[in-house]
C-alpha cells in the first residue's frame, strides 16, 4: 500500500509539471544518510518540478558542517539548500547567512501546525526568524542487548529509575573471559547519558534567555553521569569510532542510550548481524528527550533560492515523503500527520519483533522545547568541560556548574 501511495505521488506529479521551463541545477550539502533519503525520493521530486535538477554533496557529519559554516561565513561557494543536525543549528543561527522561513516568497509559518511543536521551536531563533524546516526529529531511547540481558539473568522490567539502571548495570558490566580484566558494560560513555538526561543541544536557557545550567535538571545529569562512571560502569567509548561500532558488533555494551535513528545505523551498516538481538525501552525515570535530528535551511547567498524553496517544502512538508524518508533511515518524521500511518504498529524485526516505534511515538509527544538561542553552542561547550571536570577529576557538581553559568554569562554578556 506504501509503494503504491508513493508511485502515485510520481504519476500525480507527472500530471501536474510545467514543462518548458528553463533547467535550474541547485546544490544540496548534506551528511551520510540523508543521501539515502533524497536519492531515493527524487523521482518524485523531479517528476514535479522536471526542470530542477539536484546535484547532491555528501561529506562526513563533522566536515559537513565545518564547510558549511566556513562558506557561509565567506558569502561564497555556498549551497543551494543544505542539512544542519540539532547539534550545530545553534552556530548556525549565531553566525547568520540563512533566510529567514517566515517571510514573503517563502511564508513557512502556515505550515506551523503540521510539525511536532518541539521541533518547530527549535528551527525558530530567540528574535523569531524562522532559519530552518525540521524534516526528522530523534526521541531519545534505550536500545537493550536482549542476549546480555538473558545471560546475566536481567529483565528490562527491572528497570524502572536511574537507581535501578545503575544497579542492573553491576550486574551487566563484567569480566567476560576472566582474564581479571572488566571487557563487558553498562553503557558506552556516561557523558553521553548525562547530556541526553540534560536535554541535549538547546536547553541551556530558559524563554527569556536566562542562563539555567544549575537547575536540577543538569545537576540530576550530571549525579547520573557521576555514579555511572565511579561505579566503572561506562566502557569511555567516544561515538562514531571504530571501538565505537564493534562494541555494539559484539554486545560489549548492554545499553545504548542515544536517539531512535540509531537503528536505522546499527541494521544497515554498523551491525547489522545483530538483527533480533536488540529491544527498546523508554529512558528510566519517565525522563522524555531528545538526540539529534535534522533540518534543511537555505543560505542568503543560494542564487537558487525559489527551486531551494520547493526541494526544502518537499521534502518536509508532503507525508508521504516524510514517511518514504523514515521507511529509508528510520529517522522519525517531525510531522505528525505521518505517526497515523500503519507501519508505526508493526512490529520491527531487528528489534526481535517489537512494536518499537509506538515506544518512540509516545516520547514525541512528550518532549517540551524552547527557541534555539544564539549562545546555545558556547553553553555547550562549557557545559561539557564542567562534566569532564566532574567526571575525570571529581569536582563537584554544584561547583563545577556554578563556574559553567558564571561562564556562560561573562561570554555572553548576559
Amino acid at each position: 500500500m506504501r509503494k503504491a501511495l508513493f508511485v502515485g505521488v510520481c504519476l500525480a506529479a507527472l500530471a501536474l509539471a510545467a514543462w518548458g521551463e528553463e533547467k535550474v541545477t541547485i546544490t544540496v550539502a548534506v551528511y551520510p544518510d540523508l543521501d539515502s533519503v533524497i536519492e531515493g525520493v527524487l523521482p518524485a521530486f523531479q517528476a514535479l518540478y522536471p526542470d530542477i535538477e539536484v546535484e547532491l554533496e555528501v561529506a562526513g557529519y563533522v566536515d559537513h558542517h565545518t564547510r558549511l559554516l566556513t562558506t557561509l561565513a565567506a558569502g561564497m561557494g555556498v549551497p543551494d539548500m543544505a542539512a544542519v543536525e540539532i547539534g550545530y543549528i545553534a552556530r548556525f543561527a549565531a553566525e547568520g547567512g540563512l533566510v529567514d522561513l517566515s517571510q514573503p516568497p517563502y511564508n513557512a509559518e502556515a505550515y506551523a501546525s503540521l510539525f511536532v511543536p518541539y521541533a518547530w521551536q527549535q528551527a525558530h531563533t530567540v528574535d523569531g526568524r524562522l532559519i530552518a524546516m525540521p524534516a526528522d526529529i530523534a526521541p531519545a531511547t534505550m536500545f537493550w542487548r536482549r542476549d546480555v540481558f538473558a545471560e546475566r539473568g536481567v529483565s528490562i522490567d527491572e528497570i524502572k529509575t536511574w537507581e535501578d539502571y545503575i544497579e542492573v548495570g553491576r550486574r551487566l558490566t563484567y569480566d567476560a573471559d576472566g582474564d581479571g580484566q572488566i571487557d563487558h558494560w553498562l553503557v558506552d560513555d556516561a557523558a553521553t547519558v548525562a547530556m541526553i538526561l540534560w536535554g541535549g543541544h538547546t536547553r541551556f536557557f530558559d524563554q527569556e534567555g536566562n542562563c539555567i545550567v544549575d537547575s536540577p535538571r543538569f545537576v540530576r545529569a550530571f549525579e547520573v553521569a557521576k555514579a555511572i562512571r565511579e561505579a566503572g560502569l561506562d566502557a569511555r567509548i567516544p561515538a562514531w569510532t571504530n571501538e565505537w561500532y564493534e562494541a555494539f558488533r559484539r554486545g560489549t555494551v548492554a545499553t545504548a542510550i542515544n536517539g531512535a535513528w540509531l537503528m536505522g545505523h546499527l541494521q544497515n551498516w554498523i551491525a547489522p548481524e545483530t538483527a533480533g538481538l536488540w529491544g527498546a525501552a523508554q529512558l528510566p525515570g519517565g525522563i522524555y528527550t531528545q538526540r539529534g535530528g535534522t533540518w534543511y535551511v537555505i543560505p542568503q547567498a543560494s542564487d537558487n533560492k525559489d527551486a531551494a524553496w520547493k526541494l526544502v517544502k518537499f521534502l518536509t512538508t508532503n507525508p508521504d515523503i516524510q514517511l518514504r524518508a523514515f521507511e529509508i533511515t528510520n529517522a522519525f518524521p517531525a510531522v505528525q500527520a505521518v505517526w497515523e500511518d500503519p507501519i508505526f504498529e508493526e512490529p520491527v524485526p531487528f528489534l526481535g519483533g517489537q512494536p518499537a516505534r509506538l515506544l518512540w511515538k509516545e516520547a514525541v509527544q512528550h518532549i517540551v522545547g524552547v527557541p534555539t538561542n544564539p549562545n546555545d553552542a558556547i553553553a555547550m561547550e562549557i557545559v561539557s568541560d564542567a562534566l569532564t571536570q566532574v567526571l575525570e577529576e571529581g569536582r563537584p557538581i554544584a561547583e563545577a556548574l556554578a563556574e559553567a553559568k558564571r561562564l556562560i554569562e561573562r561570554r555572553t554578556g548576559l
